[in-house]
């Protein structure tokens, strides 16, 4: 991770874009700021950022579009601030591509936590990019996952998922019939020692289903439910 990471604030509160650069710039991340969703985009686009800690109730462009609008031409990690907690929230951030949110009011110190978790896994510059020693195809009777295209597909047909659920999918296809439990996505995916909700794995599993399932119910059928315990990968063709 590089620890001078260059990161975008946008907020339309000036108080919190003073705390959280305040916690930021202490680790030595070099940050930008925003203060409503038109102005963010401009930037987004303008620059390379490693990271944007995006609002999502903003006057201008609300946050959500932003994302929307920047996913078109980026894939830079963003993490979604809201005030508000419910899951339609979330699944509308993670739909258009954010890679996590935090609800207001927040823990500085979670965010810094947060932000360091999703630097670990991408910059940037190879937010795309898998591994080099992972580049390979995965091939399984409804379901193929093409490392180096960065592309599922099932049923021949390219399934459009946010990095996070591609990640999510690749991780558990790499060992399949390997059950894991919510905890260990959390660590192993989004990278979580101490902080994350364990909802966020339900949610972004929800939403794998359902995309896989719109053009093959067959490979959405592969990720499967072990109750009580967690997730896991099911290869074989029944």
């Amino acid at each position: 991770m590089d620890k001078n990471a260059h990161i975008l604030v946008v907020d339309d509160e000036e108080r919190i874009r003073r705390l959280l650069k305040m916690y930021l710039e202490r680790e030595d991340f070099i940050i930008d700021e925003a203060e409503n969703g038109q102005e963010a985009l401009e930037l987004a686009l303008k620059n390379d950022y490693d990271l944007i800690l995006l609002d999502i109730m903003m006057p201008e462009m609300d946050g959500i579009d932003v994302c929307q609008e920047l996913r078109k031409e980026k894939n830079t990690p963003v993490i979604m601030l809201t005030a508000k907690g419910e899951e339609s929230n979330r699944v509308q951030g993670f739909e258009v591509g954010a890679d996590d949110y935090i609800v207001k009011p927040f823990s500085p110190r979670e965010v810094v936590l947060r932000v360091k978790a999703i630097l670990r896994r991408a910059t940037a510059s190879d937010y795309n990019q898998m591994d080099a020693q992972a580049k390979n195809i995965l091939v399984f009777p409804h379901l193929t996952i093409d490392h180096d295209a960065h592309r599922v597909t099932a049923n021949d047909q390219e399934v459009n998922l946010t990095p996070k659920e591609y990640e999510l999918l690749c991780f558990l296809a790499k060992s399949p019939d390997k059950v894991f439990n919510r905890e260990q996505l959390l660590k192993e995916v989004w990278q979580y020692e101490f902080f994350g909700d364990l909802r966020t794995v339900d949610t972004h599993v929800k939403r794998l289903r359902e995309k896989l399932s719109s053009v093959s119910k067959e490979a959405a059928k592969m990720i499967v439910t072990v109750w009580g315990v967690g997730y896991k990968f099911e290869a074989d063709d029944k």
